[in-house]
């Protein structure tokens, strides 16, 4: 599992109680090495479906077609919509990473939004055997969305561009923005001491 991610950040998505980690979000596998614990996968499959649900509500005239600099060799700008983009991403990945049986399971309870009740009715299971489904399903989209390459779902706020800077503007404070070009200039002069 290559789940990059610093120990604050699994604190943060650990559930307290937790009888795995307790609460500190990291487990021992069998390698003796660390893993995210079951309950930080399913944190990070339920923030980016509370976001999806949040870009899925809201009315379509609020969307706007944003330009976002895409850092690279050629530094170029590209335009987007990142809510539909999210909401399609959340959709087709989830369609690949789960298999026909747990996809029904998703479709029905996550993306129809239909209870446990009629989930089981339809799928024609059980009340427990839904429960593990569904849990399983939280797990597995979780570490998915979090491991994506080349840009993963989770964390949210790099999905949908943060604040992008360069090494430059990060090194100055952002004064060269601020600052005339130089070809309008003729000189540059040093401020002189005033005389009182």
């Amino acid at each position: 599992m290559n789940f990059d991610s610093t120990r604050s950040d699994l604190i943060a998505l650990a559930k307290e109680g937790c009888a795995l980690c307790h609460g500190l979000g990291l487990r021992r596998n069998g390698k003796k090495t660390d893993a995210p614990c079951n309950c930080v996968l399913r944190s990070v499959f339920r923030a980016c479906y509370k976001r999806f649900r949040l870009c899925a509500s809201r009315e379509k005239h609020i969307t706007r077609v944003r330009l976002e600099q895409v850092n690279g060799k050629d530094r170029s700008n590209t335009w987007g919509m990142k809510d539909e983009e999210f909401m399609a991403d959340f959709c087709l990945v989830s369609r690949r990473a789960l298999n026909d049986e747990e996809y029904q399971i998703f479709k029905f309870h996550y993306l129809l939004a239909a209870d446990w009740k009629l989930c089981c009715r339809r799928l024609k299971m059980d009340r427990g055997t839904f429960f593990h489904a569904v849990y399983r399903i939280q797990q597995k989209l979780g570490h998915v969305y979090r491991e994506l390459q080349p840009y993963a779902l989770f964390p949210l706020d790099e999905y949908f561009g943060g604040i992008v800077r360069t090494d430059r503007v990060a090194r100055t404070g952002g004064v060269l923005l601020q600052m005339p070009s130089i070809e309008k200039r003729a000189s540059l002069r040093p401020p002189l001491r005033q005389v009182a």
